[in-house]
């Protein structure tokens, strides 16, 4: 196994993370709150410390490629909202992908680059390095598994349908990932 970690904010993490659980090679989601001001947070003190509702992916990239899953991802928001996915509002439910290091944060910024061509108006996806990475409390993990009619903004249904060609046409081009390991 080889095993990577991406995190993923994109509004509600109830949604995001209910999404991902569908997803073949993805080994273990964990919901929290990342990039924010301090080191500490929870779920009433978001909007003060300014964290993200952030989605912590563990995936085998043996299975299913860090391409794969940002084209997932980019399924679920609507990636020129700033601050708001659904019906969620604040900065806390702002779009973002947080990676562990540099290398990683480039690849990302090849499919989002991707993805702008795509768009005439800028899109809202913060791309930086994770910092002040906080798990959620309890009662937030594998919520919608605890709560099936609980609160979503995601369509779950769409993580059993195939990529198509129009998705998979925003996954960066191999060679360029290539240069970034040279």
């Amino acid at each position: 196994m080889n095993k990577n970690i991406i995190y993923l904010a994109g509004g509600c993490f109830w949604g995001v993370e209910g999404y991902f659980q569908k997803i073949d090679g993805v080994v273990d989601t964990e919901v929290g709150y990342a990039n924010g001001k301090t080191d500490k947070t929870n779920y009433h003190a978001v909007k003060l410390t300014d964290h993200a509702e952030t989605l912590k992916v563990t995936y085998d990239s043996d299975i299913i490629s860090l391409e794969d899953l940002l084209v997932h991802y980019f399924r679920l928001i609507n990636p020129t909202s700033i601050n708001k996915q659904g019906n969620d509002r604040g900065r806390q439910y702002r779009t973002g992908i947080y990676s562990e290091d540099d290398t990683t944060r480039n690849r990302i910024q090849l499919s989002l680059d991707k993805l702008q061509e795509r768009y005439d108006e800028p899109i809202a996806i913060e791309n930086e390095v994770v910092n002040n990475y906080v798990k959620a409390e309890d009662y937030h993990q594998d919520y919608l598994l605890k709560n099936p009619l609980g609160y979503c903004h995601v369509n779950l249904k769409r993580a059993e349908d195939p990529l198509s060609d129009d998705e998979l046409a925003l996954k960066a081009d191999p060679e360029d990932i290539e240069k970034l390991y040279r």
